[in-house]
């Protein structure tokens, strides 16, 4: 018989038990805040890491709140408190230092309006901050960008100018009357001693007992080795101190990464390893884990990568869209070795993990990154980068287009922008107000692709900030010279304010301006910013459609005006051959397609089953960000081996899947279909909608 238990006995196990579930419940959700179990951090070298959302939704806004409602404008530099508290400072509109609490809630730690402005919480002013630190007491360090100053926070939020006047240059001596020019990044010792990454200096400073000094570089862009003063380096970004005093440097403009040994001497890592890509392309961002291994984030290429103190390189997170990051700008770890990563310009905060051991349960998914599809677009206002603005332009170029190179290649890559033709020497104006978010925005000096980058705009073809002559436009850029006196760089400071209509530039020999809408992997098509008196009421036109194996041999054979197929032949290409136009555009002037698919119809133009509507399967909304894109999208036969060289062809292979930044070559087999007579059609749309379709009768034995 079943024992009864004593009711005091019988509540103590109801306690019990509540207690439990309670405890089960806070412990779920503690897991994701500070968890008071050891959380594995990044992995070691070689294993897979996963990417955790922290806060934002990959909107662009200032917002704060529950971590799902929270928002971002430019979260660049970021560092966590021992308590799991993480700071992010955000530049952009924000000016801002964020926090984000152990619960995911987000917050302003201090900062409202730009300026330069001590005080406590809202009262302080910031002007596009970056890099952040803090030291064993708490306090927080910023590196003030746009004010040219090293700012220091007490744990209370009240805010003081710790180094600099406010105003660009270089001046060692007494903190207060000590000059930097756009520092990004910076670094806090134990004894209190303050690094600074004084990009357009190309120095490291050092801030101690009051007074700042030069630890190294001569102050002008160079790539050398060598102690103190010695060593040269180009736009210095991110810093890390390692367990042995050595201060590790993320330099922008060498990508490279170099060391300062406690001696002074300045090194450069030599990478090497099994994977030969994962050399740092512009190093923005730079961490050290309890292993003192490296972490780098890189400005363009949304990856993560992690070196070996021997040099050795692999990627950690960013091989794959899954994986893909827009701009790592800021690396911190926290106490569990997590590494906590800002993302500028996906306005989101994400954490990268290990992925635990073989059947261990854990959430594997990755956390949705990049900046939102329907983020909103700039405010161009209808703009053309050209003079006059509100006036009409010749559209020479659009995104997705097959573009070659000056080595023969006819399928080199795909262009990413949205072309304007003007005439070589002209002024390429701003088309939106904005504000320079990027520290190394101007690059390729002198060459055909220099270009400026303004915040989600780059402007590409350009001699940038100058004029044809080679003249300077205005203060806000800089040029630099080099050791035999000419000019070799131009610069802009990262918190560069830009007004609508502001000359950044003259049109350099390619004479036309190309306009890339969005980070690098997270291109969108600029069309949609809509430019006033752009029109295109003109239907595109398919030259031919034809069918090839797998090894590009063309179908030719026919019967009754039907290409004949062996239902046995296996998988074969489905090509496309057509073009687009707009109103207003030269005849010979050729555009490429927004969307491209293909259809089965029965002989009687019935759909078959599963093609009720088109299987759109290329689609340049954004831009694919996989380098072999452009061999999946188009056919062997495409393109053109240099800019106006000669007649583009745009051989679609539409067989394939190019759109919403998924890849995956795929060939039709129709093995399954019974023998008879089909037609093949194929669908192709511009991006105002105008469309057009062709047919292609086969027959199946």
């Amino acid at each position: 018989m079943a024992r009864r238990l004593r009711p005091g006995l019988r509540g103590a196990i109801w306690c019990v038990a509540a207690l439990t579930a309670v405890a089960l419940a806070a412990s779920f959700i503690w897991d994701w805040r500070t968890p008071e179990r050891p959380v594995l951090g990044p992995p070691p070298a070689g294993l897979p890491a996963r990417i955790e959302s922290v806060a934002g939704d990959g909107h662009r806004d200032v917002r704060d709140g529950a971590r799902s409602e929270a928002r971002f404008d430019d979260p660049f530099g970021i560092a966590v408190a021992a308590d799991g508290t993480a700071f992010v400072a955000d530049g952009g509109a924000s000016n801002r230092i964020r926090r984000v609490w152990p619960d995911g809630r987000v917050d302003t730690f201090a900062g409202s309006l730009e300026g330069l402005e001590d005080g406590r919480g809202a009262d302080a002013r910031f002007h596009t901050p970056s890099g952040l630190a803090l030291d064993a007491g708490g306090a927080l360090y910023v590196a003030d960008t746009g004010n040219h100053a090293i700012r220091r926070s007490a744990p209370d939020g009240t805010v003081t100018t710790l180094a600099g006047t406010g105003e660009a240059g270089f001046v060692d001596g007494p903190a207060a009357q000590a000059r930097f020019h756009a520092p990004t990044g910076v670094a806090v010792d134990a004894t209190g001693r303050v690094y600074v990454a004084d990009g357009f200096n190309d120095r490291i400073r050092v801030i101690e007992a009051g007074a700042v000094r030069t630890l190294a570089g001569d102050g002008r862009p160079g790539f050398v080795d060598g102690v103190g003063m010695q060593a040269r380096f180009d736009t210095p970004s991110g810093l890390a101190l390692a367990d042995d005093g050595a201060l590790w440097i993320a330099d922008t403009g060498n990508h490279a990464i170099r060391r300062i040994a406690p001696d002074g001497m300045t090194t450069t890592l030599a990478l090497h390893g099994d994977e030969p890509d994962a050399a740092p392309a512009s190093p923005v961002a730079i961490a050290i884990d309890a292993q003192q291994r490296l972490y780098v984030g890189e400005l363009a290429q949304g990856r993560v990568l992690q070196l070996e103190a021997d040099g050795r390189a692999r990627v950690l997170t960013g091989r794959d869209m899954a994986q893909r990051l827009a701009r790592p700008a800021g690396l911190a770890f926290d106490r569990f070795g997590r590494l906590w990563v800002a993302d500028a310009a996906a306005y989101r905060v994400h954490r990268i993990t290990r992925v635990r051991r073989a059947g261990a349960k854990q959430n594997l998914a990755n956390a949705t990154v990049g900046p939102a599809p329907d983020a909103a677009l700039p405010d161009t206002r209808g703009r053309w980068p050209l003079a006059p603005q509100d006036g009409w332009h010749e559209v020479v170029g659009t995104l997705g287009e097959v573009r070659g190179n000056f080595r023969g290649e006819s399928r080199s890559h795909l262009h990413a922008g949205f072309d304007v033709r003007g005439d070589v020497g002209s002024p390429v104006l701003a088309i939106a107000d904005a504000k320079v978010a990027s520290p190394y925005a101007a690059s390729g000096f002198g060459d055909q692709a220099e270009h400026l980058a303004i915040d989600d705009l780059a402007y590409m073809h350009m001699r940038v900030g100058r004029t044809p002559r080679g003249q300077v436009l205005d203060p806000r850029f800089q040029l630099i010279a080099g050791d035999d006196g000419r000019p070799m760089r131009v610069r802009i400071p990262r918190g560069t304010h830009i007004r609508a209509g502001d000359a950044i530039g003259t049109i350099n020999a390619q004479a036309h301006v190309h306009l890339i809408l969005g980070p690098s992997g997270y291109q969108r098509n600029a069309v949609t910013l809509g430019f006033r008196n752009f029109v295109d009421t003109i239907a595109p036109r398919i030259d031919d459609l034809a069918l090839l194996d797998a090894l590009d041999m063309p179908m030719t054979s026919r019967e009754d005006g039907r290409v004949i197929l062996p239902r046995d032949g296996g998988g074969l290409q489905i090509i496309v051959e057509a073009w687009d136009q707009v109103d207003g555009n030269l005849p010979r002037r050729r555009l490429g397609l927004h969307t491209l698919g293909w259809q089965l119809l029965a002989a009687d133009g019935r759909p078959m089953p599963g093609f009720e509507v088109p299987r759109f399967t290329i689609d340049f909304d954004r831009m694919p960000p996989h380098r072999d894109a452009v061999r999946v999208a188009y056919s062997a036969d495409s393109g053109i081996t240099v800019h106006g060289a000669s007649r583009t062809r745009f051989r679609y292979a539409v067989n394939n899947l190019v759109r919403d930044g998924h890849l995956e070559a795929m060939l039709w087999d129709p093995a399954d279909l019974p023998v008879g007579d089909y037609l093949l059609r194929a669908t192709v749309r511009d991006s105002s909608g105008n469309s057009a379709t062709r047919e292609l009768p086969i027959r199946l034995y």
